[in-house]
Order: C-alpha cells, then sequence, then structure tokens
C-alpha cells in the first residue's frame, strides 16, 4: 500500500469512526430526551383538542381519540379533598387495566386544576421499568386524566446501539474495502501519469494512455500537450544549438582567413618583401573583416530592435529599390522582367518601411548575384487583403537541404565562393530576422534550375 492509499484509508476511517461515535451519543443521550419532548408536543395537542369540544361530545368521543391516539382518557367528579379524588382516580385507572405503583395528585396540582390550568406529570413506575406520561384538565366539574405509559428507553436504548454497532463495523468493513477498490482505480491512472513525468523529465517525451473520463484524463491530456510542446522545444533548442555551433565554425572561418593574410603579409614586410602592395591587401584584408563584424552587428540589432510599423505605398518602395540596381544589371546584362497586378501601385502595406528596404536590398543583391541567365523575374500580387511579393531567377539545381541552409548565417551558395560575389553569407539571415519579426509568412522554392523568394504582408485596410 503506497502512502496516498494509506492516507485514503486512514481518513476514512476515522470518518467512519466519528459518525460512528457520534450515532452513539446521540442515541444514548439526546434520543431519550427527544422522544418525550414529541410525546408532551402530542399530549399538549390532544389537551387543547379535548378543550374545546362541548361536554356530550367529549363523552362520547372519548374512546375513539383514545384509540386514535394511542392513549388512555380516565375522568372523575373533581373535588379538592386530595385523598378521595387520587382515590377516586386510581380505581378508575385500575378498571381500565392500568395499575400504578407510583401516583399521586399534590396539593399544588389540586390548585391549579381548580384554576382550571393543565397541569403535566411523568410518574416513574420502576418495577414495571415504564413511566407513565399524564395530563390533568379540569373541564365541567370533571378531571380528565390523559396518559400514556412509556417504556424505560435504557434498555431498548442498549439494543439499538447494539445493532447500530453491527451495522456501523459491517459499514465500515465494506466502506473500507470500496474505498481500497476506489483508490487502486485512482491512484493506477495517477502512477501512470508519475511514470510519464519521470519519462519526461528524462528528456523521454512519452505520453500516458489514460481514459477516466474525470479530471484525471483531463490532467493526462494537459501533460501529453506540455510533452509534446517540450518535445518540440527540444528539438529546436538542438537545431538552434547546432545552428550556434555551426555559426561559430563559420565566423571562426571566415575570420580566418584575413587574418591569416593579414599575418603573412605583416610578415612579409618585416622580412622586407613588401612590394609595395601589400599594406593595400592588409587595409582590404581588415576593411573585409570590418564588413563581416558591422554585419554581425547588424543582424544582432535586428533581433533586438524596435519596429516601427507604418502604413505605406509598397510599390512606391520597391520602384526606389529597382532603380538603385539599374546600372549594376545593366553591366552584367540582367533583364528584370516586373509583373504587377492592375491596381497594385494603390495598395498600401502595415509594416516598418526601413527593415522591408533592407529586405529588398538583400534580395534584389542575391538575385543579380546568382542570375544564370541574365534574367530575373518580379512578381507582386494582392488577394484577400495580403499582398503577395516573389522574386525569381535561375541559379541551377538546389536540394531542400540547400534551401532550409540558405537561410542560416555564412550560408554561401556553392554555385558562387567568390568573395566578389557572394560576400559575407549573411543577407539571407538578416531577411529572415526581419520577416520573422513582422510575423510575415515567407520562404525560398526551387522548381526547375530556378529559385523564387516570396514574402506576404497584411494590407493596410482603410
Amino acid at each position: 500500500m503506497n502512502k496516498l492509499s494509506r492516507k485514503l484509508f486512514v481518513r476514512f476511517s476515522l470518518i467512519i469512526g466519528l459518525v460512528l461515535i457520534l450515532s452513539y451519543a446521540a442515541n444514548t443521550y439526546l434520543l431519550p430526551k427527544y422522544y418525550l419532548y414529541q410525546k408532551k408536543i402530542n399530549l399538549a395537542q390532544l389537551t387543547a383538542t379535548l378543550e374545546r369540544m362541548d361536554e356530550d361530545n367529549l363523552m362520547d368521543e372519548l374512546p375513539q381519540v383514545e384509540q386514535r391516539y394511542g392513549v388512555d382518557i380516565v375522568h372523575v367528579p373533581f373535588q379538592t379533598n386530595l385523598d378521595a379524588l387520587n382515590e377516586a382516580v386510581i380505581s378508575t385507572l385500575d378498571r381500565k387495566g392500568i395499575r400504578l405503583s407510583k401516583f399521586w395528585i399534590t396539593a399544588e396540582s389540586v390548585a391549579k386544576l381548580a384554576q382550571h390550568e393543565q397541569v403535566h406529570k411523568i410518574f416513574s413506575q420502576t418495577k414495571l421499568k415504564s413511566s407513565f406520561l399524564v395530563t390533568f384538565m379540569h373541564k365541567e366539574d370533571e378531571l380528565y386524566v390523559i396518559g400514556e405509559s412509556i417504556a424505560y428507553s435504557d434498555e431498548t436504548l442498549h439494543i439499538v446501539n447494539r445493532f447500530t454497532l453491527y451495522i456501523s463495523a459491517s459499514a465500515l468493513v465494506l466502506t473500507l474495502l470500496l474505498s481500497a477498490w476506489s483508490a487502486r482505480r485512482i491512484l493506477r491512472p495517477l502512477a501512470e501519469l508519475r511514470a510519464t513525468a519521470e519519462q519526461i523529465a528524462e528528456l523521454k517525451f512519452s505520453k500516458a494512455t489514460i481514459r477516466t473520463g474525470d479530471e484525471i484524463e483531463a490532467l493526462a491530456d494537459s501533460v501529453n500537450r506540455m510533452s509534446d510542446n517540450l518535445e518540440r522545444a527540444h528539438q529546436e533548442l538542438q537545431v538552434r544549438n547546432d545552428n550556434l555551433r555551426m555559426f561559430i565554425s563559420d565566423i571562426s572561418h571566415e575570420l580566418k582567413t584575413p587574418l591569416a593574410l593579414m599575418k603573412a603579409y605583416t610578415a612579409g614586410m618585416r622580412d622586407g618583401l613588401d612590394d609595395g602592395s601589400f599594406v593595400d591587401i592588409i587595409e582590404q584584408q581588415a576593411a573585409e573583416m570590418t564588413r563581416l563584424v558591422e554585419r554581425l552587428l547588424e543582424l544582432s540589432r535586428l533581433q533586438a530592435d524596435t519596429y516601427e510599423m507604418t502604413s505605406f505605398h509598397f510599390m512606391e518602395l520597391l520602384t526606389e529599390n529597382i532603380d538603385k540596381y539599374k546600372i549594376v544589371m545593366a553591366e552584367r546584362n540582367i533583364e528584370l522582367e516586373l509583373e504587377l497586378e492592375e491596381g497594385i501601385k494603390q495598395v498600401n502595406v502595415t509594416a516598418d518601411r526601413t527593415k522591408m528596404e533592407m529586405v529588398l536590398n538583400n534580395l534584389f543583391t542575391n538575385a543579380i548575384k546568382y542570375a544564370s541567365d541574365g534574367y530575373i523575374h518580379c512578381a507582386v500580387t494582392c488577394e484577400h487583403h495580403v499582398l503577395t511579393f516573389r522574386l525569381c531567377n535561375r541559379t541551377g539545381e538546389w536540394t531542400e537541404a540547400e534551401l532550409k541552409r540558405m537561410w542560416e548565417p555564412f550560408s554561401v551558395a556553392e554555385q558562387s565562393r567568390s568573395k566578389q560575389l557572394s560576400g559575407t553569407g549573411l543577407g539571407l539571415s538578416l531577411v529572415k530576422t526581419i520577416l520573422e519579426k513582422h510575423q510575415a509568412v515567407y520562404g525560398a522554392k526551387a522548381v526547375g534550375g530556378q529559385i523564387e523568394f516570396y514574402f506576404s504582408l497584411p494590407v493596410t485596410l482603410a
């Protein structure tokens, strides 16, 4: 028996034991008083009924009243002589078969009766193990004696208490058995939940299968949802840790090359091998490192920066961005095809204009770098109050892993590892950070040797 079962067993036992003790005390001390109280009330009500009846009807209906109320009623002429009055009453009771060993109407009672007051008495009959509860009523010069025999309650109560004890003991055993059975049914799913929680604590994200139809099943469902959420969070954390390790490896690689070059050319200058270009090369590599650090700082700043959401014409921003790259595209013989939905120029979007300018800059820079056939396709559409931007160019075949990897820092397409084209590999990481801060839908698709970048922004409603 585990701790919870033991607690339930002890508590149920204490509750039943307390109920048994209270029942015994109530039967012993309160029940006799309550029983006598009820008898007195019944006699008082009967006496009030008899007082309202006239003399003739009263005499005629006495037998029916006795039978209906289960009492004995006798009457004798009222007189103030105590001995004569008591003798007459005792004789009349005796003729009805009521023989009392202790019975006497006192002078005080006679005085009250003379004033037509009711008198209530109880006479204990020790030998008969009973008491005689009686009410005296003086009406029309007649003394009415209305009495009821009450058996002593001690012996009866002893029998009742003993019977109650047997019943309570049986109920106690039955209750404890049912409690143990119920506790086992309750504790079995709780034990399963405990085992599931321990497995979750050990990063084994299992689930509990509990069908009880009550709060325990609801708790199990909550634990299962928690397990799923923790498993997803754990997986995401592992991915982030892997990305962090890869990021550290990549940044180490990116910084190692210019540092090695700077060290080599510095050593060459010390050895007198400088042909006049060493300083320029060192400055170039330092500038490269500075640019890399600035991009990293920019990426870090974008993740914590506050975004100012405003409403603006998206096509106005796009046109400004395209104009910046017209000369570069012309130098590389790249043709831009712009596909616009009708009325798109009047559409406003809600976003941070400055941050979205950075997104467009990075996407167009990538498209120009990797365009392999001198062709870039740009499309802007609007549907269901959502504006969608697409930018497509031909770069060769892409795998799903490469498409996923390209959003990570220092990810550079294998088609162009030259620093002249590839840059730092942080551009798409900046795009990802900005779009996620906007809670925008974004992504990249590769079909038939072409790659398409896209994102969506909410349209400003008037």
